[in-house]
């Protein structure tokens, strides 16, 4: 599995979700979006409808009667009904994602010890590809 470790630093994460979604569904893959705060997979979900040009990334709330069919799921626990593998954790809160293929952890800078402890936690599990990634102007870097 890998993890990406994505600092917030600029934009929140109804921000910079959009693009994670079009890079997933563009890998043929589907997406879980996790988080305990119902406003903020509001938000995310009216990122997903507006926020790349040009289109919209169709997505549904968990819970509902079509979740399999939905490419990205919205919800506040891992259950991918939807058939994802790859999640986006969207409240920077660690949850164990067993049967992902990737993990996207969205944090800000207040979480950072918590991400600094998952970090350390997947450093000791073995097939765990850890990768951190910060916001530099518009633009992500990979690295320290």
């Amino acid at each position: 599995m890998r993890v990406d470790f994505y600092q917030l630093t600029r934009d929140p994460a109804e921000l910079v979700l959009p693009a994670l979604a079009r890079a997933t569904l563009a890998a043929g893959e589907r997406m879980l979006v996790v988080s305990d705060d119902a406003g903020q997979l509001g938000r995310i979900s009216s990122a997903l409808w507006t926020r790349v040009a040009d289109s919209f990334l169709a997505h549904g709330m968990g819970g509902g009667a079509h979740d399999a069919r939905q490419p990205i799921l919205l919800g506040a626990d891992m259950q991918p009904s939807n058939g994802a593998r790859y999640c986006a954790i969207a409240d920077g809160q660690w949850r164990e994602a067993d049967g992902m293929t990737r993990v996207f952890l969205l944090f800000p800078p207040e979480r950072i010890d918590d991400a600094r402890q998952t970090w350390r936690l997947l450093g000791t599990r073995e097939g765990v590809d850890r990768r951190y990634w910060r916001q530099n102007g518009g633009k992500w870097v990979e690295g320290p």
